[in-house]
């Protein structure tokens, strides 16, 4: 935290309580307002991590949608500071956790289902009249007050209207695999609206079974799935509910229901308040801050770090039917412990695994030499028996929630390479892999297909 933390008190008005979680790139804790001891949630971001992997226009981008979203069901962000090294988001207090938490032990009854969901579905209205769009809503990104209400949260992955191009659609592929819609796995552009509107019906689907409605092992089946809307909904779903879902999860984004008409849904308004909407709203932005001024250093105006390029080459899921045969990612993972190359997904996100290969290279005593489309070249710091050891570790993204990873050996002797894989650098990716080349046994994700973060 640096010398702003020394007596436990961020630029003379909030005081800075326990660590609440923590990421690659940033620490929340919880604050207290010293002029009003109002309870906060303060995101700290470590400024030189992010324009170091390139994730300023991501930052830049959760700062404007937070600034212009202002309502009952939405995390409010109250302000926004920077300091030489930080940015520190000043945030509303949310300490009933996530809506994950009580899904992940099991359905819900219909009438609380309902009632998360209509908070969502409102949230997500107004979002959609200030041109933001989420296209990251999951039960995970989705936070519970103390009196039980639904708080939206992170903006990380949203887009506001400006992001479309002359088709008036959105085109880059981002969410988590199992909420996304199909249009926005077919990367042809999509409407950033009915998207999540997509992912709504994933979630009310959740809240009332359990588990999700599209899942597979294999990952480019579940993919098939969504893409045809395959789904079965259990039998103790009312058929009220079957009825609207197949409506919401409509892999025809033309067809698919909009918002204002499952406000008009008979099950949906059952108990549904419609003042609720208005409590609170407020159209002007919020937060009066200078966007870019945070990633400025204090004394002179310009950016202390130069953002250097180091993005994962962009691999939609069915780029990668190439390199496996029938759908089957198994042909992915063949036995490659005498090859020069090997694979691995991950559920992280590129930037935690360019990190955890830099920290590795480093503890290695290995040179790190950044190259454009998601490449990674490590080099060895010394001769071996045939020439300076070189490794390119390349990065696929399949989603920005899924990643495909190969590493091989381009210079050097393979044996060196080899013993230096199987008793150093493998061991060392553990935290971040989600399945490698080879391994039998994958991942236990009680009835869900990936880690849902």
């Amino acid at each position: 935290m640096g010398t702003e933390n020394k007596a436990c008190v961020l630029m003379q008005r909030y005081e800075l309580g326990k660590l609440l979680g923590q990421g690659t790139f940033a620490k929340v804790y919880h604050g207290r307002n010293l002029k009003t001891s109002q309870s906060v949630a303060i995101k700290v971001i470590d400024k030189e991590k992010v324009l170091k992997v390139g994730l300023i226009d991501q930052i830049k981008r959760e700062i404007s949608v937070m600034r212009l979203v202002r309502h009952p069901y939405v995390v409010q962000l109250y302000e926004v500071m920077a300091s030489k090294t930080k940015i520190y988001f000043v945030m509303e207090y949310v300490k009933g956790g996530e809506l994950f938490s009580k899904v992940s032990k099991g359905k819900l009854r219909e009438e609380v289902a309902r009632k998360y969901f209509q908070q969502l579905i409102s949230a997500v209205d107004f979002c959609h009249s200030r041109g933001v769009y989420h296209r990251d809503l999951k039960p995970e990104n989705l936070l519970l007050d103390d009196d039980g209400n639904l708080k939206v949260s992170d903006f990380g992955l949203s887009a506001l209207a400006e992001s479309k191009r002359q088709d008036g659609l959105l085109h880059t592929t981002c969410g988590t695999p199992a909420y996304v819609a199909p249009e926005v796995i077919n990367r042809k552009g999509y409407d950033g609206a009915k998207a999540d509107i997509w992912s709504c019906g994933v979630i009310l689907f959740v809240l009332l079974a359990g588990y999700l409605p599209f899942h597979d092992p294999n990952l480019m089946e579940m993919y098939k799935k969504i893409g045809k809307a395959e789904f079965k909904c259990p039998n103790w779903f009312p058929g009220e509910v079957r009825k609207l879902l197949s409506r919401i999860l409509d892999p025809n984004p033309n067809t698919r229901i909009t918002i204002a008409r499952i406000m008009e849904n008979p099950w949906f308004r059952k108990g549904f308040d419609d003042k609720l909407m208005h409590n609170g709203m407020q159209t002007e932005e919020v937060v009066p801050v200078d966007v870019d001024s945070v990633f400025c250093s204090s004394e002179n105006g310009k950016s202390e770090v130069k953002q250097e390029m180091m993005k994962p080459a962009n691999m939609n899921a069915f780029d990668i039917i190439s390199l496996s045969a029938g759908f089957d990612l198994s042909g992915l993972f063949g036995q490659t412990d005498n090859k020069r190359e090997a694979r691995f997904t991950s559920t992280q996100p590129a930037s935690s695994i360019i990190s955890k290969l830099e920290d590795i290279a480093r503890r290695l005593k290995l040179k790190v030499k950044k190259k454009d489309g998601g490449v990674l070249k490590i080099e060895g710091s010394k001769e071996g028996r045939k020439g300076v050891l070189a490794i390119d570790a390349e990065i696929f993204e399949v989603t920005p929630a899924f990643h495909l990873v190969e590493i091989k050996k381009t210079n050097g002797d393979t044996l060196e390479y080899q013993k230096l894989w199987k008793q150093d650098i493998r061991p060392a990716l553990k935290d971040i892999v989600w399945a490698w080349q080879g391994d039998q046994q994958q991942p236990q994700e009680e009835e869900r297909c990936l880690p849902l973060q």
